[in-house]
């Protein structure tokens, strides 16, 4: 089957294969959240990002191989309401951005900076501090050796614009320069984008609309 990237609450995941690198996502919660399942291929190692949501159906998607971790992209409730229960019953560890770890109410054993290397398995994932919809969100970039790289960017990119910065110019200007130097300036179109919500891009597809989001501000 063909990944699409589109799914909806109550509906089935779906599945991105790459060679070293199976990609499930799912749907989850009043706020049609996003859940990112990482399987590294060689070790059966997995990764959750952002236990968002309905914990018996991200429990269920993990299966009885567990998971060695769990990323919370940033500090908003609608990304972490099922990871205390996820931690409980699987005993992963946890990571989130330094900065916006004081606002998530597990504890996070692993503080991520920008540039930092989080692993699954054999994979490597690159942490990308990008400020601006909080102050720690972070977004995970996997350069894969057989093809474009992946970045799945919480809720600091989405088709169409960045992430909601609540009218405020300084937060807005932030997280558009941070989201152009660490991922439109580096990665290259054909980079496939996961956001929090709603369905995938790539930057080449949203490359072109950049001067629009800087002139509207938002």
């Amino acid at each position: 089957m063909t990944y699409s990237g589109e799914v909806r609450v109550g509906g089935p995941a779906d599945v991105h294969e790459l060679k070293d690198l199976m990609i499930t996502k799912i749907a989850v919660g009043p706020m049609d959240n996003n859940a990112y399942l990482l399987r590294c291929r060689a070790t059966d190692e997995q990764l959750l990002i952002d236990a968002a949501n309905e914990a018996e159906t991200l429990l269920g998607m993990i299966g009885d191989d567990g998971i060695a971790s769990v990323v919370t992209t940033h500090r908003h409730g609608d990304h972490w309401q099922a990871l205390a229960e996820v931690v409980a019953g699987t005993g992963a560890r946890t990571y989130a951005g330094r900065d916006d770890a004081p606002g998530i109410p597990v504890p996070t054993d692993v503080l991520v900076d920008d540039g930092d290397v989080i692993r699954v398995g054999r994979v490597e994932l690159t942490a990308r501090h990008l400020v601006g919809h909080t102050p720690g969100s972070i977004a995970l970039v996997y350069d894969d050796p057989h093809g474009h790289p992946h970045v799945f960017t919480g809720d600091c990119l989405f088709p169409g614009g960045v992430g909601n910065t609540r009218k405020d110019p300084k937060a807005f200007a932030s997280l558009i320069h941070d989201v152009e130097t660490k991922l439109f300036d580096v990665l290259p179109d054909e980079t496939w984008v996961y956001p929090g919500h709603g369905n995938d891009t790539t930057l080449g597809a949203e490359r072109p609309h950049l001067p629009e989001w800087h002139a509207r501000g938002w």
